[in-house]
């Protein structure tokens, strides 16, 4: 995790709040199209990665080797990014909640509450830049808890850079997200989902991977987190779909990270990588960046790659 003064717009790093009123600025007077499309080969097939403007540029389909792995269903349902704070008093999840693709009031609907700044994608990188509205609305609750926003759209600011592909592992997709808090919020407590999938039901055995002995091993339902990364996959192990961070785990934190997930009655499994700050004298305003890498292919050609990946950044 680190703390950044700048915030990457239109190609350059710029930095204060003059590089986010000409990003909003921009925005207002050529609102730009989340739909977009990258691919990168990938083993027997590529990986392909869509974006579109129904989710304010949120992924909205991964698709390799002829299986679906998003269940793109609401503006919840995605492979996006999601924080939650705490407002200075009691931590309720969902409360005060900026998320990516929309929010939940947004349903099925094509439109989305958050507002996409930036779209970049060639080939087989993309970047976006988003102003995350909350997922509550005021006056909702969630869990018989209500919504601590007066506003739907929130201050709070989430950019994303996705390769496909790192190094010589193809299987590797390089997830880099950047959330901007504002000045003047009395926040203690920050929850930050740098990255979470959600998937189809056939996605339905759970996997651990051990970063000191290199094994995987079964992993229950949970739900919540634990330290270990997480890989969903296919009975039969043709497809499979993990998460690791070098970035993990958050300092007094050690032994949570990445979530698992199994909603029965909604037919829909998720993955997540959480990171937490906790500063009794106030979460400082700023960038805070994550690095993460989504691994998509086999359940063997998953386990390779995270096998790779944490001998160049080490056990943790």
């Amino acid at each position: 995790m680190g703390l950044l003064r700048c915030l990457f717009v239109f190609g350059t790093f710029v930095c204060g709040s003059f590089a986010m009123s000409r990003a909003l600025l921009a925005a207002d007077e050529y609102p730009p199209s989340g739909d977009a499309v990258i691919r990168g080969r990938a083993g027997a097939s590529e990986i392909v990665i869509s974006t579109t403007t129904r989710v304010a540029g949120a992924v909205d389909s991964l698709i390799w080797n002829g299986q679906e792995f998003i269940d793109s269903f609401d503006h919840g349902r995605q492979m996006q990014s999601a924080s939650s704070f705490d407002c200075g008093g009691k931590f309720f999840p969902e409360t005060f909640n900026p998320t990516e693709a929309g929010s939940r009031a947004d349903g099925r609907g094509e439109k989305s509450s958050s507002r996409l700044l930036r779209m970049r994608a060639s080939d087989r990188e993309l970047e976006t830049t988003a102003q995350m509205a909350f997922w509550l609305a005021p006056g909702e609750t969630s869990l018989g808890q209500p919504a601590k926003n007066d506003k739907v759209l929130s201050d709070h600011f989430v950019s994303k850079r996705i390769r496909i592909g790192y190094k010589d592992l193809p299987h590797a997709i390089q997830y880099d997200v950047t959330f901007t808090v504002p000045q003047g919020e009395q926040q203690h407590y920050a929850q930050f989902e740098a990255v979470t999938g959600y998937m189809p039901p056939d996605f339905s055995v759970f996997w651990k991977y051990d970063t000191a002995n290199g094994m995987l091993s079964a992993l229950d339902d949970g739900p919540g987190e634990q330290r270990f990364p997480v890989v969903l996959a296919t009975p039969s192990g043709s497809h499979a779909m993990g998460v690791y961070s070098p970035d993990q785990p958050s300092r007094g934190f050690e032994h949570a990270g990445y979530g698992r997930f199994r909603f029965v009655d909604e037919q829909v499994n998720k993955w997540n990588c959480v990171f937490r700050v906790r500063d009794a004298t106030g979460i400082a305003a700023g960038q805070y960046r994550f690095r993460m890498f989504v691994i998509v292919g086999t359940l063997e050609d998953v386990k390779s790659t995270l096998a790779a990946l944490v001998k160049e950044f080490g056990k943790r």
